[in-house]
C-alpha cells in the first residue's frame, strides 16, 4: 500500500488540539499580565500626578489663592490637569487640594478607572478608598480634572508644606 504525500485527517486533529490547548492555557496568563499593566499604569499615574502638583507649589510657589502655574495664574480649571501630566485623561482623573493652615496644602488625587485596587496598591503603598469629599470635607477644595467623586475608584492622598 502507497501512501500519500501530506497529513492525515488525523494527524490535522491532533496538531488542532495541541494548539486548542495551548491557547486555553496561555489566555488567562496573558489577561492577568493586561489586568496587572493597568492597574499598575493607573498607580504610577495618581503617583506622577501627586508629585507634578507638589512640585508645582514648590517651584511657582502657593498662598492662600492657591498653587501656582508658571504662568503666575492658579490652578483652578478643569483642563490645567493637563499642565501637570499630559498623557492623563482629565475625565478619568482628579486633583483636589485645598489649603488648611499657613502654608499646609492637603491633597487628593483620584481615579474613577476600574481596576484592582490591591494590584495597584502594590505600586503606590498608600492608596485609600476615602473619597476626596471625606478626606477634604472641612475644607472647600480646588478642583482639577474630575469635579465629582461620585464614580470614585480610589485615590491618594497626602500633605505637604510650601515654606
Amino acid at each position: 500500500m502507497s501512501r500519500r504525500k501530506g497529513f492525515s485527517l488525523v494527524e490535522l486533529l491532533i496538531v488542532l488540539a495541541v494548539i486548542a490547548a495551548l491557547i486555553a492555557t496561555i489566555t488567562p496568563v496573558a489577561m492577568n499580565a493586561i489586568k496587572k499593566a493597568k492597574a499598575t499604569q493607573v498607580a504610577q499615574n495618581l503617583k506622577t500626578l501627586a508629585s507634578a502638583l507638589e512640585n508645582a507649589a514648590y517651584v511657582n510657589g502657593a498662598d492662600a489663592s492657591g498653587i501656582k502655574k508658571p504662568d503666575g495664574g492658579y490652578f483652578t480649571a478643569t483642563d490645567d490637569i493637563k499642565l501637570l501630566a499630559r498623557d492623563v485623561d482629565k475625565d478619568l482623573y482628579g486633583i483636589w487640594y485645598a489649603e488648611v493652615d499657613d502654608g499646609k496644602f492637603k491633597v487628593s488625587v483620584f481615579t474613577k478607572e476600574a481596576v484592582d485596587f490591591t494590584t495597584s496598591q502594590g505600586v503606590l503603598k498608600d492608596l485609600t478608598k476615602t473619597t476626596p469629599s471625606t478626606y477634604l470635607a472641612t475644607n472647600t477644595p480646588t478642583k482639577l480634572g474630575l469635579n465629582s467623586d461620585t464614580s470614585f475608584s480610589f485615590g491618594y492622598n497626602f500633605e505637604f508644606i510650601v515654606y
